[in-house]
Protein backbone atom coordinates (compact mmCIF):
# COMPACT_ATOMS: atom_id res chain seq x y z
CA UNK A 1 0.00 0.00 0.00
CA UNK A 2 1.49 3.40 -0.97
CA UNK A 3 1.97 6.07 1.66
CA UNK A 4 -0.56 8.30 -0.13
CA UNK A 5 -3.25 5.60 -0.20
CA UNK A 6 -2.54 4.67 3.43
CA UNK A 7 -2.85 8.28 4.58
CA UNK A 8 -6.06 8.76 2.58
CA UNK A 9 -7.49 5.60 4.13
CA UNK A 10 -6.60 6.81 7.62
CA UNK A 11 -8.18 10.23 7.08
CA UNK A 12 -11.36 8.75 5.62
CA UNK A 13 -11.64 6.21 8.42
CA UNK A 14 -11.19 8.86 11.09
CA UNK A 15 -13.59 11.32 9.45
CA UNK A 16 -16.36 8.71 9.47
CA UNK A 17 -18.13 8.43 12.82
CA UNK A 18 -19.76 5.29 14.13
CA UNK A 19 -23.55 5.51 13.83
CA UNK A 20 -25.82 4.51 16.71
CA UNK A 21 -29.25 5.52 17.92
CA UNK A 22 -29.13 9.02 19.40
CA UNK A 23 -30.36 7.96 22.83
CA UNK A 24 -27.69 5.25 23.09
CA UNK A 25 -24.58 7.22 22.20
CA UNK A 26 -22.04 9.44 23.92
CA UNK A 27 -20.37 11.76 21.38
CA UNK A 28 -16.64 12.28 21.88
CA UNK A 29 -14.48 14.61 19.78
CA UNK A 30 -10.83 13.94 18.97
CA UNK A 31 -8.40 16.43 17.40
CA UNK A 32 -5.31 14.72 15.95
CA UNK A 33 -2.24 15.43 13.85
CA UNK A 34 -2.22 13.16 10.79
CA UNK A 35 -0.41 15.47 8.36
CA UNK A 36 1.47 18.13 10.33
CA UNK A 37 4.83 18.57 12.04
CA UNK A 38 4.17 15.87 14.66
CA UNK A 39 2.41 13.38 12.38
CA UNK A 40 5.41 11.05 12.72
CA UNK A 41 3.94 10.14 16.10
CA UNK A 42 0.43 11.50 15.61
CA UNK A 43 -0.85 8.96 13.08
CA UNK A 44 -0.09 6.00 15.31
CA UNK A 45 -1.69 7.70 18.32
CA UNK A 46 -4.87 8.43 16.34
CA UNK A 47 -5.11 4.79 15.29
CA UNK A 48 -4.90 3.82 18.96
CA UNK A 49 -7.71 6.21 19.90
CA UNK A 50 -10.06 4.71 17.32
CA UNK A 51 -9.10 1.14 18.21
CA UNK A 52 -9.66 1.67 21.93
CA UNK A 53 -13.07 3.24 21.32
CA UNK A 54 -13.97 0.21 19.18
CA UNK A 55 -12.81 -2.13 21.95
CA UNK A 56 -14.88 -0.29 24.56
CA UNK A 57 -17.97 -0.33 22.33
CA UNK A 58 -17.47 -4.05 21.65
CA UNK A 59 -17.41 -4.71 25.38
CA UNK A 60 -20.49 -2.94 26.67
CA UNK A 61 -19.59 0.66 25.95
CA UNK A 62 -20.22 3.17 28.72
CA UNK A 63 -22.74 1.34 30.88
CA UNK A 64 -24.41 0.05 27.72
CA UNK A 65 -24.10 3.27 25.75
CA UNK A 66 -21.84 3.47 22.72
CA UNK A 67 -19.16 6.10 22.19
CA UNK A 68 -19.61 7.95 18.91
CA UNK A 69 -16.16 9.10 17.88
CA UNK A 70 -15.64 12.23 15.79
CA UNK A 71 -11.95 12.28 14.86
CA UNK A 72 -10.42 14.99 12.66
CA UNK A 73 -6.98 15.99 11.44
CA UNK A 74 -5.89 19.55 12.21
CA UNK A 75 -2.42 19.33 10.67
CA UNK A 76 -0.82 20.76 13.83
CA UNK A 77 -2.39 24.17 13.08
CA UNK A 78 -3.89 25.97 16.07
CA UNK A 79 -6.56 27.92 14.09
CA UNK A 80 -7.77 24.66 12.55
CA UNK A 81 -8.07 23.09 16.02
CA UNK A 82 -10.18 26.02 17.21
CA UNK A 83 -12.50 25.64 14.23
CA UNK A 84 -12.87 21.89 14.79
CA UNK A 85 -13.61 22.41 18.47
CA UNK A 86 -16.42 24.86 17.68
CA UNK A 87 -17.97 22.27 15.36
CA UNK A 88 -17.65 19.60 18.05
CA UNK A 89 -19.26 21.84 20.66
CA UNK A 90 -22.04 23.41 18.59
CA UNK A 91 -22.90 20.72 16.03
CA UNK A 92 -21.81 17.37 17.43
CA UNK A 93 -22.63 18.23 21.06
CA UNK A 94 -19.66 16.26 22.37
CA UNK A 95 -19.39 15.26 26.02
CA UNK A 96 -15.60 14.90 26.07
CA UNK A 97 -12.77 16.44 24.04
CA UNK A 98 -9.58 14.54 23.26
CA UNK A 99 -6.84 16.88 22.09
CA UNK A 100 -3.34 16.54 20.71
CA UNK A 101 -0.74 19.32 20.82
CA UNK A 102 0.42 21.75 23.45
CA UNK A 103 -0.12 24.80 21.22
CA UNK A 104 -3.76 24.01 20.47
CA UNK A 105 -4.55 22.64 23.95
CA UNK A 106 -3.15 25.69 25.71
CA UNK A 107 -4.77 28.03 23.16
CA UNK A 108 -8.16 26.40 23.70
CA UNK A 109 -7.79 26.09 27.46
CA UNK A 110 -9.57 29.37 28.34
CA UNK A 111 -12.44 28.39 26.01
CA UNK A 112 -12.92 24.82 27.24
CA UNK A 113 -12.76 25.98 30.82
CA UNK A 114 -15.37 28.64 30.13
CA UNK A 115 -17.50 26.06 28.32
CA UNK A 116 -16.91 23.50 31.09
CA UNK A 117 -15.74 21.00 28.50
CA UNK A 118 -13.54 18.28 30.00
CA UNK A 119 -10.43 17.90 27.85
CA UNK A 120 -7.82 15.12 27.94
CA UNK A 121 -4.82 15.90 25.80
CA UNK A 122 -1.75 14.20 24.42
CA UNK A 123 -0.04 17.38 25.47
CA UNK A 124 1.34 16.49 28.86
CA UNK A 125 2.28 20.09 29.54
CA UNK A 126 2.67 20.80 33.23
CA UNK A 127 0.96 24.13 32.58
CA UNK A 128 -2.33 22.23 32.26
CA UNK A 129 -2.17 20.44 35.61
CA UNK A 130 -3.18 23.13 38.11
CA UNK A 131 -6.98 23.00 38.45
CA UNK A 132 -6.95 26.41 40.08
CA UNK A 133 -6.02 27.76 36.63
CA UNK A 134 -7.19 25.06 34.18
CA UNK A 135 -9.99 23.15 35.96
CA UNK A 136 -11.27 21.28 32.88
CA UNK A 137 -7.88 20.23 31.47
CA UNK A 138 -6.59 16.74 32.30
CA UNK A 139 -3.58 14.68 31.21
CA UNK A 140 -3.12 10.92 31.12
CA UNK A 141 0.48 10.48 32.28
CA UNK A 142 3.40 12.10 34.04
CA UNK A 143 3.67 15.68 32.81
CA UNK A 144 6.50 16.92 30.58
CA UNK A 145 8.18 18.92 33.33
CA UNK A 146 8.23 16.01 35.78
CA UNK A 147 9.58 13.74 33.04
CA UNK A 148 12.34 16.22 32.19
CA UNK A 149 13.33 16.61 35.81
CA UNK A 150 13.34 12.82 36.26
CA UNK A 151 15.38 12.15 33.11
CA UNK A 152 18.08 14.63 34.13
CA UNK A 153 18.10 13.29 37.70
CA UNK A 154 18.43 9.69 36.54
CA UNK A 155 21.25 10.59 34.17
CA UNK A 156 23.05 12.58 36.87
CA UNK A 157 22.83 9.83 39.48
CA UNK A 158 23.25 6.70 37.36
CA UNK A 159 25.49 7.92 34.53
CA UNK A 160 27.42 11.04 35.47
CA UNK A 161 28.23 9.90 39.01
CA UNK A 162 29.13 6.30 38.20
CA UNK A 163 30.18 5.74 34.59
CA UNK A 164 33.80 5.36 33.50
CA UNK A 165 32.98 7.63 30.57
CA UNK A 166 32.91 10.70 32.80
CA UNK A 167 35.38 9.52 35.45
CA UNK A 168 38.18 11.87 34.37
CA UNK A 169 35.83 14.86 34.39
CA UNK A 170 34.56 13.97 37.86
CA UNK A 171 38.07 13.52 39.25
CA UNK A 172 39.05 16.87 37.74
CA UNK A 173 36.23 18.49 39.71
CA UNK A 174 34.30 19.41 36.62
CA UNK A 175 30.57 20.06 36.88
CA UNK A 176 28.42 18.44 34.19
CA UNK A 177 26.87 20.71 31.59
CA UNK A 178 23.41 20.45 30.03
CA UNK A 179 22.39 21.80 26.61
CA UNK A 180 18.77 21.72 25.41
CA UNK A 181 17.87 20.92 21.79
CA UNK A 182 14.27 21.88 20.94
CA UNK A 183 12.16 24.01 18.61
CA UNK A 184 11.98 27.41 20.29
CA UNK A 185 8.70 28.38 18.60
CA UNK A 186 6.90 25.17 19.56
CA UNK A 187 4.90 25.38 22.81
CA UNK A 188 5.22 21.60 23.14
CA UNK A 189 8.99 21.50 22.76
CA UNK A 190 9.59 24.44 25.06
CA UNK A 191 7.05 23.49 27.75
CA UNK A 192 9.49 21.77 30.19
CA UNK A 193 12.58 23.91 29.55
CA UNK A 194 12.11 26.10 32.61
CA UNK A 195 11.63 22.97 34.75
CA UNK A 196 14.67 21.07 33.50
CA UNK A 197 16.89 24.11 34.03
CA UNK A 198 15.50 24.49 37.54
CA UNK A 199 16.33 20.83 38.13
CA UNK A 200 19.83 21.36 36.75
CA UNK A 201 20.37 24.12 39.30
CA UNK A 202 19.06 21.84 42.05
CA UNK A 203 21.51 19.10 41.07
CA UNK A 204 24.48 21.37 40.46
CA UNK A 205 24.49 20.91 36.67
CA UNK A 206 25.70 23.82 34.56
CA UNK A 207 23.50 25.06 31.71
CA UNK A 208 24.77 25.83 28.23
CA UNK A 209 23.15 27.77 25.42
CA UNK A 210 19.88 26.37 24.06
CA UNK A 211 19.93 25.15 20.46
CA UNK A 212 16.96 25.76 18.16
CA UNK A 213 16.16 22.52 16.31
CA UNK A 214 13.05 22.29 14.12
CA UNK A 215 10.45 19.58 14.65
CA UNK A 216 11.03 18.66 11.00
CA UNK A 217 14.84 18.99 11.07
CA UNK A 218 16.83 16.96 8.57
CA UNK A 219 20.16 18.50 9.60
CA UNK A 220 21.32 19.55 13.07
CA UNK A 221 25.07 19.77 12.50
CA UNK A 222 25.42 23.46 13.39
CA UNK A 223 23.56 22.94 16.67
CA UNK A 224 25.63 19.87 17.47
CA UNK A 225 28.89 21.71 16.82
CA UNK A 226 27.79 24.59 19.05
CA UNK A 227 27.00 22.21 21.93
CA UNK A 228 30.26 20.36 21.36
CA UNK A 229 32.18 23.64 21.52
CA UNK A 230 30.59 24.33 24.91
CA UNK A 231 31.73 20.96 26.23
CA UNK A 232 28.24 19.71 27.04
CA UNK A 233 27.99 16.33 28.78
CA UNK A 234 24.28 15.75 28.29
CA UNK A 235 21.71 16.95 25.74
CA UNK A 236 17.98 17.22 26.43
CA UNK A 237 15.94 16.58 23.28
CA UNK A 238 12.52 18.22 23.35
CA UNK A 239 11.21 17.28 19.90
CA UNK A 240 9.54 14.19 18.41
CA UNK A 241 11.36 11.06 17.29
CA UNK A 242 12.32 11.99 13.72
CA UNK A 243 13.88 15.30 14.74
CA UNK A 244 15.61 13.70 17.73
CA UNK A 245 17.01 11.02 15.42
CA UNK A 246 18.52 13.70 13.18
CA UNK A 247 20.33 15.33 16.10
CA UNK A 248 21.50 12.02 17.56
CA UNK A 249 22.90 10.80 14.23
CA UNK A 250 24.65 14.11 13.57
CA UNK A 251 26.17 14.02 17.05
CA UNK A 252 27.56 10.56 16.41
CA UNK A 253 28.94 11.55 13.01
CA UNK A 254 30.63 14.63 14.47
CA UNK A 255 32.04 12.68 17.43
CA UNK A 256 30.08 14.71 19.96
CA UNK A 257 30.11 12.35 22.93
CA UNK A 258 27.48 13.93 25.18
CA UNK A 259 24.77 11.59 26.44
CA UNK A 260 21.22 11.96 25.10
CA UNK A 261 18.05 12.25 27.18
CA UNK A 262 14.63 12.90 25.69
CA UNK A 263 10.96 13.47 26.40
CA UNK A 264 8.34 10.77 25.87
CA UNK A 265 7.71 11.72 22.22
CA UNK A 266 11.38 11.36 21.35
CA UNK A 267 11.90 7.73 22.33
CA UNK A 268 10.32 4.97 20.29
CA UNK A 269 11.30 2.15 17.94
CA UNK A 270 11.61 4.56 15.02
CA UNK A 271 14.42 6.25 16.93
CA UNK A 272 16.08 2.87 17.45
CA UNK A 273 15.78 1.90 13.79
CA UNK A 274 16.96 5.22 12.39
CA UNK A 275 19.88 5.90 14.72
CA UNK A 276 21.35 2.42 15.05
CA UNK A 277 24.61 2.53 16.99
CA UNK A 278 24.31 6.30 17.39
CA UNK A 279 21.22 5.88 19.56
CA UNK A 280 22.74 3.42 22.04
CA UNK A 281 22.44 4.67 25.61
CA UNK A 282 19.75 7.26 24.88
CA UNK A 283 17.50 7.68 27.92
CA UNK A 284 13.90 8.74 27.46
CA UNK A 285 10.63 9.06 29.34
CA UNK A 286 7.65 6.91 28.38
CA UNK A 287 3.96 7.40 29.18
CA UNK A 288 3.23 3.67 29.27
CA UNK A 289 4.65 0.31 28.24
CA UNK A 290 5.67 -0.27 24.63
CA UNK A 291 3.48 -2.26 22.23
CA UNK A 292 5.80 -5.28 22.24
CA UNK A 293 5.92 -5.58 26.03
CA UNK A 294 3.93 -8.17 27.96
CA UNK A 295 1.83 -6.29 30.48
CA UNK A 296 -1.88 -6.62 31.24
CA UNK A 297 -4.18 -5.53 28.40
CA UNK A 298 -1.38 -5.26 25.83
CA UNK A 299 -2.77 -8.40 24.17
CA UNK A 300 -6.04 -6.50 23.60
CA UNK A 301 -4.17 -3.55 22.14
CA UNK A 302 -2.34 -5.80 19.68
CA UNK A 303 -5.53 -7.71 18.85
CA UNK A 304 -7.41 -4.53 17.97
CA UNK A 305 -4.62 -3.11 15.83
CA UNK A 306 -5.31 -6.01 13.50
CA UNK A 307 -9.07 -6.08 13.94
CA UNK A 308 -9.69 -2.40 13.26
CA UNK A 309 -6.77 -1.49 11.00
CA UNK A 310 -5.52 -4.70 9.39
CA UNK A 311 -4.06 -2.79 6.45
CA UNK A 312 -1.50 -1.01 8.62
CA UNK A 313 1.60 -3.21 9.12
CA UNK A 314 2.58 -3.98 12.69
CA UNK A 315 6.06 -2.59 12.09
CA UNK A 316 4.37 0.80 11.63
CA UNK A 317 2.77 0.58 15.07
CA UNK A 318 4.48 1.66 18.28
CA UNK A 319 4.00 3.04 21.77
CA UNK A 320 1.83 5.88 20.40
CA UNK A 321 -0.94 3.34 19.85
CA UNK A 322 -0.75 2.41 23.52
CA UNK A 323 -0.86 6.08 24.52
CA UNK A 324 -4.09 6.41 22.53
CA UNK A 325 -5.56 3.56 24.58
CA UNK A 326 -4.40 5.14 27.81
CA UNK A 327 -6.00 8.48 26.93
CA UNK A 328 -9.31 6.90 25.93
CA UNK A 329 -9.38 4.56 28.93
CA UNK A 330 -9.01 7.52 31.30
CA UNK A 331 -11.83 9.34 29.57
CA UNK A 332 -14.00 6.23 29.65
CA UNK A 333 -13.41 5.84 33.39
CA UNK A 334 -14.75 9.34 33.92
CA UNK A 335 -17.70 8.82 31.58
CA UNK A 336 -18.68 5.59 33.33
CA UNK A 337 -18.66 7.19 36.76
CA UNK A 338 -20.54 10.29 35.64
CA UNK A 339 -23.13 8.23 33.76
CA UNK A 340 -23.75 6.02 36.79
CA UNK A 341 -24.68 9.15 38.72
CA UNK A 342 -27.25 9.94 36.06
CA UNK A 343 -25.75 12.81 34.09
CA UNK A 344 -22.80 13.36 31.78
CA UNK A 345 -21.99 17.03 31.56
CA UNK A 346 -18.81 19.02 32.12
CA UNK A 347 -19.04 19.46 35.89
CA UNK A 348 -20.12 15.86 36.55
CA UNK A 349 -17.36 14.45 34.31
CA UNK A 350 -14.79 16.73 35.95
CA UNK A 351 -15.92 15.56 39.38
CA UNK A 352 -15.76 11.93 38.27
CA UNK A 353 -12.16 12.22 37.06
CA UNK A 354 -11.18 14.07 40.22
CA UNK A 355 -12.57 11.20 42.29
CA UNK A 356 -10.14 8.63 40.85
CA UNK A 357 -7.98 7.08 43.56
CA UNK A 358 -5.35 4.41 42.93
CA UNK A 359 -6.87 3.91 39.47
CA UNK A 360 -5.54 1.61 36.76
CA UNK A 361 -6.70 1.50 33.10
CA UNK A 362 -9.66 -0.84 32.73
CA UNK A 363 -9.51 -1.29 36.53
CA UNK A 364 -6.73 -3.83 36.03
CA UNK A 365 -3.48 -3.57 37.99
CA UNK A 366 -0.51 -2.53 35.85
CA UNK A 367 -2.67 -2.43 32.69
CA UNK A 368 -0.68 -0.86 29.84
CA UNK A 369 2.24 -0.67 32.26
CA UNK A 370 0.93 2.30 34.27
CA UNK A 371 -0.72 3.22 37.52
CA UNK A 372 -1.89 3.65 40.09
CA UNK A 373 -3.23 7.12 39.26
CA UNK A 374 -4.83 9.56 41.68
CA UNK A 375 -6.44 12.81 40.50
CA UNK A 376 -7.90 15.43 42.83
CA UNK A 377 -9.58 18.81 42.55
CA UNK A 378 -6.33 20.33 43.84
CA UNK A 379 -3.88 18.55 41.54
CA UNK A 380 -4.46 17.11 38.06
CA UNK A 381 -1.05 15.44 37.87
CA UNK A 382 -2.17 11.77 37.79
CA UNK A 383 1.12 10.35 39.02
CA UNK A 384 4.52 11.50 40.28
CA UNK A 385 6.21 8.35 38.97
CA UNK A 386 8.29 8.89 35.85
CA UNK A 387 9.13 5.79 33.80
CA UNK A 388 12.48 6.04 32.05
CA UNK A 389 13.73 3.67 29.36
CA UNK A 390 17.01 3.36 27.51
CA UNK A 391 18.29 1.86 24.27
CA UNK A 392 20.57 -1.07 24.99
CA UNK A 393 21.87 -3.44 22.30
CA UNK A 394 19.27 -2.14 19.89
CA UNK A 395 16.34 -2.72 22.25
CA UNK A 396 14.28 -0.44 24.47
CA UNK A 397 14.55 -1.58 28.09
CA UNK A 398 13.52 -0.11 31.43
CA UNK A 399 16.17 2.19 32.89
CA UNK A 400 14.52 3.40 36.10
CA UNK A 401 11.23 4.46 37.64
CA UNK A 402 11.48 7.53 39.86
CA UNK A 403 8.78 8.72 42.24
CA UNK A 404 9.55 12.43 42.11
CA UNK A 405 7.15 13.24 44.94
CA UNK A 406 8.91 10.78 47.20
CA UNK A 407 12.38 11.86 46.10
CA UNK A 408 11.72 15.60 46.34
CA UNK A 409 8.88 15.93 48.89
CA UNK A 410 9.47 19.60 49.62
CA UNK A 411 9.63 20.64 45.97
CA UNK A 412 6.79 18.49 44.63
CA UNK A 413 3.89 20.76 45.72
CA UNK A 414 5.76 23.81 44.36
CA UNK A 415 6.19 22.18 40.94
CA UNK A 416 2.45 22.10 40.24
CA UNK A 417 1.71 24.08 37.07
CA UNK A 418 5.31 24.26 35.80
Amino acid sequence: MSKRILLFSLIMAFACSLAFAADEIIPVGSINDLTGATSDVGKDAALGVRECVTYINDNGGINGKKIKLHLFDYGYRVPEAITIYKRFRDQDKIKLLLQWGTGDTEALSPTVNKDKMVTISDSLSGHLCDPAKTPYNFIYSTDYSTNARAALTAWYEKVWKTSDKWKADREAGKKPKLVCFYMFASPYSSAPIKAIKDQAALLGVEIGKDQDVSLTALDAKSQVLAAKEEGANVVWHGNTAMSVATAVKDSYALKFTADNITNNWGLDHNLVRITGQAGEGTIGAASCAFLNMDVPYMDKVREYTQKVNPGVPMDKRDIRTVQGWLKVSLGAAGLQRADKKGNIDGPSLKEALESLRDWYPFDTKNALGVGPYTITDKDHRPTPVASLYTIKDGKIVLFEKIDMKEKFPEQWPKWLGW
